[in-house]
């Protein structure tokens, strides 16, 4: 079989990224891999209007190459677009024209393979390389449906990038609805395929805070009045991202530093207390949702909506209505009072975030991987989670490396960290500092600095960390 440099599991903006930056690397022989047929970014939040959160710069390759081909700008320059986004004069894309992009690149490189559902990595210890096995649908069978007309492909590796992105992640109450013939109760990740649905269930509660429950209750208000509408967050308050530039050096090699160097209790401390910095609400959005609601009730126009912070979904059930039909009834905790009361809603949808962890695919290789107390990856500074550094994750470090991995703009940073490891070489330069400030004492050394070894080891692995035997 064929030997590749580099195979990744999983194409979404953080894998598409290492393939556009690899593609010009005539060391670097990659493939990469994705159960998908195609290439699709949050399908179910694609809402009219909605942009992204970063810059245009923020693009798959840009802040490693800016001269690549596979740029934002590129992509504008090539569909026409380059004027018009220039006198639009907003640095923030369309959240469609996002995905649009990336379709655009992926569309460029052949080393991406569709329909491939990864179900096992395994390190064959005669040749000291991973294997990778795929099912691949033949016929009607479909990728991802393990053994229905599905064919195996397997891939030698000498490293392989994990890229699986996250999942939907529904609390406990919610989770354990009964949905039956009751209204939907979804994720904000299945939004808009059921929109009408929610709009036609007669009452829609939207559960969460940050960018998402926003979109969701602002595209739901446009229209409300048929239905009723109302949003509960346990949030203090609707509070909206933090915007201001030395907030935002906090996205920096040293911030990053900085964080990996805390200890592990210290870094889910203090992770917590950042969420302003990247799950809150755009300050634009906040007003317009205010200025819409105070524009409706000057008109005269009843809103039947409530908006409740501070308040917790603690218990739910599903029971007849009056009406005939079916609702849910929520028991809401409100933190600060201590008390509990019970509202009745014909759907939910929850805006309760994502969760990763440490996917099955990887139980062959368990004895190899880094892992911390909790069973979560340690991931070593330069974002690799196995004893020989040569199995990588993105975005599946968050809880060592903290507010830098989901941030697309650093996606090329660390890519370019990845592909140093893979070369023995630099590729793209690495930045080490890059902020004004400073994030330790004056005077003392960094907790870490990614290392760009050749293959064959690890350069820091986070306190607290250990090497997980299989059992």
């Amino acid at each position: 079989m064929r030997t590749y440099d580099v195979v990744g599991i999983g194409i979404g903006p953080f894998n598409l990224g290492l393939a556009a930056l690899a593609d010009p690397l005539a060391d670097v022989d990659a493939v990469f891999l994705d159960q998908a047929p195609e290439f699709r970014w949050h399908p179910g939040m694609m809402i009219e209007g909605a942009t992204i959160q970063v810059p245009f710069l923020a693009d798959l390759v840009t802040m490693a190459d800016p001269t690549s081909p596979y740029s934002f700008l590129a992509f504008l320059k090539a569909t026409g677009r380059l004027y018009p986004f220039y006198v639009r004069e907003s640095f923030y894309p369309l959240r469609a024209e996002y995905d649009q992009y990336c379709r655009w690149v992926a569309a460029q490189l052949d080393t991406l393979r569709w329909g491939r559902r990864v179900v096992a990595v395994e390190h064959d210890a005669a040749r000291d390389l991973y294997v990778v096995t795929a099912e691949v649908a033949d016929g009607e069978g479909v990728a991802g449906t393990p053994g229905v007309n599905a064919r195996r492909e397997q891939y030698l590796a000498r490293h392989v990038v994990l890229g699986v992105g996250t999942t939907p992640r529904l609390p406990a109450p919610l989770a354990e609805l009964a949905v039956g013939d009751a209204g939907p109760v979804i994720h904000t990740a299945d939004y808009l395929p059921h929109r009408d649905a929610l709009r036609a269930s007669g009452a829609v509660t939207v559960v969460g805070s940050g960018q998402s429950a926003a979109e969701v209750y602002r595209d739901l208000l446009e229209d409300a009045g048929p239905y009723r509408l109302d949003w509960v967050t346990r949030s203090p308050r609707f509070f909206p991202m933090e915007y201001t530039k030395l907030t935002l050096e906090m996205t920096s090699p040293e911030y990053t530093d900085h964080f990996y160097g805390l200890d592990p209790e210290l870094r889910d401390l203090v992770g917590r207390e950042q969420r302003n910095l990247y799950k809150g609400i755009s300050g634009d959005l906040i007003d317009d949702i205010y200025d819409t609601l105070y524009r409706r009730t000057a008109l005269g126009r009843e809103v039947p909506t409530t908006l409740l912070t501070d308040t917790e979904v603690v218990a739910a059930r599903a029971e007849p209505a009056d009406d005939g039909g079916r609702e849910y009834v929520l028991t809401l905790r409100h933190a600060q009072l201590g008390r509990t009361t019970e509202h009745r809603t014909r759907a939910v949808v929850a805006a309760t975030g994502y969760g990763s962890g440490v996917p099955a695919l990887l139980d062959p290789v368990r004895d190899r991987l880094l892992l911390d107390e909790q069973g979560r990856f340690a991931v070593t500074r330069d974002y690799s989670v196995s004893t020989d550094g040569r199995l990588h994750t993105l975005n599946g470090e968050e809880h060592t490396h903290g507010v830098t991995a989901p941030d697309l703009g650093f996606g090329p940073w660390r890519n370019s960290v990845v592909l140093a490891k893979v070369t023995g070489r630099e590729p793209y330069a690495v930045e080490r500092r890059v902020a004004f400030q400073q994030f330790g004492l004056p005077g003392a050394e960094p907790a870490a600095v990614p290392g760009t070894a050749p293959d064959g080891g690890t350069t820091a692995t986070p306190s607290g960390a250990v090497a997980e035997v299989a059992r």
